[in-house]
């Protein structure tokens, strides 16, 4: 079983209320070979909600609110639903604070990246997941 990101999967929960969807990964969802999941309303927050980045081990919204305890309650529940399923592997939204892997917005909300992973790919990828995003399927 694979676990994804929700918005990947077709579904409205990015921060600005809209989705992401990648063929590939509708199609896993469909066939039941994949979970959605979306690891910020998971931790609590709404749907939209402020657009937040990774700056050094925090997490902030654009106008300086502390959204860290909310990420790393959703990576939390995140990989409880992945070690229910005994998920190896994880395809999640690149560039996210929650799921980007390799590659996060730096912080500056400047549009500018940096080396890094997400709050949920991190804590994935310490539990032994397999994390790659959905441009590793092109």
């Amino acid at each position: 079983m694979i676990i994804v990101s929700a918005c990947l999967a077709g579904i409205e929960c990015k921060w600005n209320g809209k989705a992401a969807p990648c063929e590939q990964i509708i199609e896993l969802v469909k066939a039941k070979e994949a979970i959605p999941v979306c690891p910020e309303q998971l931790g609590g927050l709404s749907t939209p909600r402020p657009p937040c980045e990774q700056k050094g081990a925090k997490v902030f919204s654009k106008d300086g609110k502390d959204f860290t305890l909310e990420f790393e309650k959703g990576a939390d529940e995140a990989l409880k639903i992945a070690k229910q399923f005994s998920c190896k592997k994880a395809i999640l939204k690149h560039k996210s604070p929650s799921c980007g892997c390799g590659k996060v917005y730096n912080g500056t909300f400047s549009d500018k990246l940096i080396e890094g992973d997400g709050v949920t790919a991190k804590l994935f990828k310490e539990n032994g997941i397999q994390v790659i995003t959905e441009n590793d399927l092109i």
